[in-house]
C-alpha cells in the first residue's frame, strides 16, 4: 500500500476549515444527545433488578445525568462562543477573577 505523501488532505482541510461554521454545526448534534441523555435518565429502574445489578443501574442512571449536565454546560459554552465570534469575529478571553482587588495590591 502506497502511502500519501503529498499532504493534501491536512493542508485541504486546514485552509477551509472555520471555527464559527463548526460551532454552529456541533450545536445541533449536541442538543441531540442531549435529548437522548435526558430519555435515558427518565426511563424507570427495573422494579425485579435487585442487589449489585440494582446498584449498578442505578449508578449508571445517575453518571448519566451527570454527562449530560456537563454536555449541557459544553452547549452553553459553544453558543457563547457561537455569539462572540459572530459579533467580534473572536473569541474573547477568559479573564481570571480568582486574585481579588485586595490580593493584588497588599504588597
Amino acid at each position: 500500500m502506497k502511502k500519501n505523501t503529498t499532504g493534501s488532505r491536512s493542508q485541504n482541510s486546514s485552509t477551509n476549515f472555520n471555527t464559527l461554521s463548526a460551532a454552529v454545526k456541533l450545536m445541533d448534534p449536541m442538543a441531540i444527545a442531549i435529548d437522548n441523555m435526558i430519555e435515558e435518565v427518565k426511563k424507570p429502574v427495573d422494579q425485579e433488578v435487585n442487589g449489585s445489578a440494582r446498584k449498578a443501574e442505578l449508578q449508571s442512571v445517575k453518571q448519566t445525568a451527570i454527562d449530560c449536565k456537563e454536555l449541557l454546560r459544553e452547549r452553553q459554552s459553544l453558543e457563547i462562543m457561537v455569539k462572540e465570534l459572530q459579533e467580534n469575529g473572536q473569541v474573547e478571553e477568559d479573564k481570571d477573577y480568582s486574585g481579588g482587588f485586595a490580593e493584588k495590591f497588599s504588597k
